[in-house]
């Protein structure tokens, strides 16, 4: 009978282990007194200090948080607030300069500068603006002012790629806007901004921070009215913005209305309800006559279907158009200055689209049927008419009608 041997097994063998990576243990403090102290070192001269940050061998991969602290409030600040935290403090931070641009405008070149060496420090910049900006009731008011300095400075500098929603959706904090402290904040930014950038450039700022479309958002909710804005922005100065939002808004409920009529008539609802509707617009939003006959007549023509080269269909069409919605028209076009900005916008129209250019003295004379355009408003385009695009064809197409207009008349 056999049996089986044991097999032999090693012995004494040391079991290797993978090493793992020790992290040195996080010491903000001590990066924060080391930043600190090149401040003091040098009196607060920020090329002084730049030069020497740059060319350290701080982590500023692991600290560049408490980096930022340091430049804003002069020490590192303690976890969850705005307040230094124990250790080195110096004098020489945005917060404890005056509230002046040529004051802090060197601490934003300084910045800029250490950005260009260290870009990857423009997340701890942000991580840091965010931070402070969503505890502006933490602060004073000077020191308010002098964020808003320094964050109008940014972006006129064009710093380093700081993005404006960094900025701009921090501050949306109910409890923020409804004390009004994001008001004066914007405000503040807005006046900064435009001392050397026009509007156009503080509007692609907005747009970038997808605040162009909701300025009213930093008002409190009981004051957010195109009066409140206008009021409030024309008192600061800032008329040039009150100019923008109001013909934003004016834009925004022509369009409203152009909505509204383009369902109507896509619809074939009664022509008295279709009018009920435009006056409605016009009385809410105050819409001027002129751009008011403007959308009928475009809206009108938008619905017609056209036969592409068939030019006698489209005469048809167009011609069907008039007769059907010429009832709205009239109820519009109730003054001569109002039926012949109807004939420059026929014209122009006409100008602008091949299919229509051949049938201007068509739709004119439809139009005279239906009684939208008087014979008086015809006969002062045709003689004094001032809008140039493709007048003189035009002119020479409707001859005919004129002269039958002109002879009716010496009969009369």
């Amino acid at each position: 009978m056999s049996s089986s041997k044991e097999k032999p097994t090693l012995g004494g063998t040391r079991l290797k282990t993978r090493k793992r990576n020790i992290s040195a243990p996080l010491d903000p403090a001590a990066f924060s007194d080391a930043v600190v102290q090149v401040y003091l070192d040098n009196a607060g001269d920020l090329e002084l200090v730049a030069k020497i940050i740059e060319s350290s061998d701080l982590n500023f991969s692991r600290y560049g948080d408490t980096f930022f602290e340091v430049v804003f409030r002069g020490a590192r600040t303690q976890p969850g607030t705005i307040k230094p935290d124990e250790g080195e403090l110096h004098p020489y931070s945005i917060i404890d300069c005056e509230p002046k641009r040529e004051v802090i405008l060197p601490s934003v070149i300084y910045i800029q500068k250490i950005l260009r060496r260290k870009p990857f420090l423009i997340k701890n910049l942000e991580n840091v603006m965010r931070r402070f900006l969503q505890s502006l009731e933490l602060f004073e008011e000077d020191e308010r002012k002098k964020l808003a300095i320094f964050t109008a400075l940014a972006f006129s500098q064009k710093l380093s790629g700081l993005p404006p929603e960094t900025v701009f959706q921090p501050l949306l904090k109910d409890n923020l806007v409804g004390k009004g402290l994001v008001l004066t904040f914007i405000t503040d930014f807005f006046k900064e901004y435009l001392v050397d950038n026009s509007l156009d450039d503080l509007i692609l700022i907005l747009k970038r921070g997808k605040m162009d479309d909701n300025l009213l958002e930093f008002f409190p909710s009981g004051k957010r009215t195109p009066e409140v804005f206008s009021e409030h922005f024309t008192k600061e100065g800032l008329l040039s913005l009150v100019e923008y939002y109001e013909k934003k808004i004016f834009e925004l409920k022509l369009k409203e209305m152009k909505s509204a009529l383009i369902s109507q008539i896509a619809e074939e609802a009664d022509v008295s309800e279709v009018i009920e509707t435009v006056k409605q617009h016009v009385k809410d939003a105050k819409l001027p006559e002129v751009e008011v006959v403007r959308v009928l007549w475009d809206v009108m023509m938008d619905a017609v279907q056209w036969s592409g080269k068939n030019q006698q269909q489209n005469s048809n069409s167009a011609l069907r158009q008039v007769k059907t919605w010429a009832e709205l028209l009239n109820a519009f076009c109730t003054t001569g200055k109002l039926e012949l900005e109807l004939m420059y916008t026929v014209q122009v129209q006409c100008y602008e689209d091949a299919k229509l250019m051949k049938l201007f003295p068509e739709i004119i004379r439809s139009l005279y049927d239906q009684d939208v355009l008087a014979e008086d408003t015809i006969l002062h385009w045709f003689r004094k008419g001032t809008n140039l695009k493709g007048r003189q064809s035009f002119v020479k197409a409707l001859e005919p009608f004129v002269k039958w207009l002109e002879e009716a008349e010496e009969e009369e």
